[in-house]
């Protein structure tokens, strides 16, 4: 077996891993309750499913150029995703888009009236 083979089939187990994490969080998007659980599917599983899909696409293509094309759009990836789902998650809050009842601890709670100003 070739190192060429070898590649290939890690490629095609990455591809086909983070095309299932997408799946699953194009998923939750549609099934979880409240704001803050399709957040975090948004967030997480999406960002780590194109994280493989990239690897496997730099497994298979083996070049420079698209090696360094690749790993730009998995650190502006990983630079965007936190910070956008951050900022739905503090601009949903005063406008009781989040069900309280799920929270295990809401330390925005004390901040209500100085958010609400804001917006």
């Amino acid at each position: 077996m070739s190192l060429d083979a070898v590649l290939d089939a890690i490629a095609a187990v990455c591809l086909i891993a983070g095309a299932l994490l997408s799946l699953a969080a194009g998923i939750a998007l549609v099934r979880f309750p409240d704001l803050l659980s399709r957040m975090h599917a948004a967030a997480k599983p999406q960002v780590l499913g194109l994280l493989l899909v990239l690897l496997g696409c730099a497994l298979r293509l083996r070049t420079g150029v698209d090696i360094t094309t690749l790993v730009l759009v998995g650190v502006f990836q990983l630079a965007s995703a936190p910070v956008a789902a951050h900022m739905v998650g503090r601009a949903a809050y005063p406008h009781d888009q989040i069900r309280t009842d799920l929270l295990i601890t809401d330390e925005l709670a004390a901040h209500l009236d100085r958010i609400s100003e804001r917006s």
